[in-house]
């Protein structure tokens, strides 16, 4: 059975009317679009209508109520009011990268205090119709106002675990993940460990990687998504790791296997005592929760060997590796 959060499937849109002003505006837009043959289910003050409905709908809305007083969602999603929908309408494209899985990987290296590759962190590009790259931050924004984020990071995950087959077997894959995208950690990732199964990809091989570390507020959540990777033989790591209360509260109960201090705190990190004290306070807490420290971001020789002498074990940064289309090799670390 397939998942319907992640497939791309006609969305149901619901409307809720209950605070508007005009009583009878739900029969009024109900029966303009009927007379459109559009489909329409009402339910008290909530009319469910498709996609096509949904844009006659805002259109007719535009020149005729408060359109701050509509609010619409698709899913489980929150409330939005319908000026937000145009954000919406115009976000259709995502759903045609997805299908088309128009994605490729970059590979970055992972070094260790030698520069000995020590893995690589499979970053996720997207292309546009016309060849060209689609940012992260613009198709995530859009999977996002579009309802599509389970969708875009299951394809993220399947495709990081195929072109793991590029990398040495004795190399560790990085694979980012979204918690918010998962909703049932062992309905959601159960294709993610068919197919690595189907590769014959070792399970140690792969280490999955939480993104928005700072952001997460379901932390229960996060933890029975670890747990089943853990379950299974993955290992995992917590991205961009800063000094927020929260991020430092969870870190005991989490236990990853990886943290990887912010870039932020990494830049110039060797000019900067607030930076440097920082990154001790990291590292300690690495150590203390036996996770292997990794720095992030790493651009000149000066902050890698103040890294290094202080006890950080990996890095990566584009004074190693700038992410490339095959994962680079040995002789070709800076």
């Amino acid at each position: 059975m397939s998942c319907p959060n992640c497939t791309i499937s006609a969305q149901e849109i619901v409307f809720d009317f209950s605070k508007h002003n005009q009583n009878n505006f739900i029969a009024i837009v109900s029966n303009h679009l009927e007379r459109q043959h559009i489909q329409v289910k009402v339910k008290g003050q909530h009319l469910h209508v498709n996609e096509q409905g949904a844009m006659d709908l805002h259109d007719f809305c535009v020149h005729h109520s408060e359109m701050e007083n509509i609010s619409f969602r698709i899913g489980e999603q929150p409330w939005r009011t319908l000026v937000e929908f145009e954000q919406y309408s115009k976000s259709a494209w995502i759903d045609h990268v997805i299908q088309e899985e128009r994605i490729i990987n970059h590979f970055q290296p992972i070094v260790t205090a030698e520069k000995i590759i020590y893995g690589y962190e499979l970053l996720a590009r997207f292309i546009d119709q016309t060849g060209e790259m689609i940012y992260p931050d613009v198709i995530f924004s859009a999977a996002k106002q579009r309802g599509r984020l389970f969708a875009l990071d299951r394809l993220c995950r399947l495709t990081a675990v195929k072109n793991t087959a590029q990398i040495d077997p004795t190399k560790k894959a990085f694979i980012n993940f979204i918690p918010t995208a998962i909703y049932e950690p062992e309905f959601c990732l159960r294709s993610t460990i068919n197919l690595a199964n189907q590769l014959n990809v070792t399970t140690a091989q792969l280490v999955f990687e939480v993104v928005e570390t700072e952001q997460v507020e379901d932390v229960n959540h996060l933890k029975r998504i670890l747990n089943y990777y853990q379950l299974h033989g993955f290992h995992y790591a917590l991205d961009d790791v800063g000094e927020g209360y929260s991020t430092i509260e969870m870190l005991t109960d989490i236990s990853p296997d990886y943290m990887k201090l912010d870039r932020k705190y990494v830049n110039r990190v060797v000019h900067n005592n607030d930076k440097k004290a920082a990154a001790i306070r990291f590292l300690n807490k690495a150590k203390e929760i036996g996770a292997t420290p990794l720095a992030e971001g790493v651009e000149t020789e000066e902050d890698f060997l103040w890294l290094k002498q202080n006890g950080y074990q990996l890095f990566q940064g584009y004074l190693f590796g700038k992410p490339k289309e095959r994962p680079i090799k040995q002789d070709e670390i800076n």
